[in-house]
């Protein structure tokens, strides 16, 4: 058995969310299915973020900057971000909540999230910004 191929993961194979309008804020995550407390629906996704020093953002144009802004992690006077901003996965567009229903945790330099309690099918995937955020 040890000459057996593993089968591919298929493009639906642990896809729990899908991106739609949020009332929250512009585009968020809402789940598609039910999803159990402690699953990260991301496991799939992304990869370990680079960190980008406030000062090199300087001369560059509004709209480029504005990403920093609206898509990453702020911790200091730095910005974690994916390496390249065509590979934003879903787990980028988290909307902040206060009382959110995920739990973000970092392993190994990689940011996590979890979900903090059973999340229902078409509920808005939330994470709260300042506890993983400076």
């Amino acid at each position: 058995m040890a000459n057996q191929k593993r089968k591919p993961l298929s493009p639906h194979q642990d896809v729990y969310v899908r991106l739609r309008p949020s009332k929250i804020h512009g585009v968020g995550c809402f789940a598609i299915c039910d999803i159990p407390a402690g699953t990260d629906p991301f496991k799939q996704s992304g990869g370990k973020m680079i960190w980008v020093s406030r000062r090199s953002l300087r001369g560059l144009p509004r709209e480029l900057k504005k990403l920093y802004g609206d898509f990453c992690v702020r911790k200091g006077n730095k910005y974690g971000c994916p390496a390249n901003f065509n590979q934003l996965d879903v787990s980028w567009y988290l909307n902040h909540s206060k009382k959110p229903n995920m739990v973000c945790r970092v392993e190994k330099g990689v940011y996590n999230f979890y979900a903090a309690r059973d999340i229902r099918k078409g509920e808005e995937i939330t994470i709260d910004y300042y506890k993983y955020n400076d």
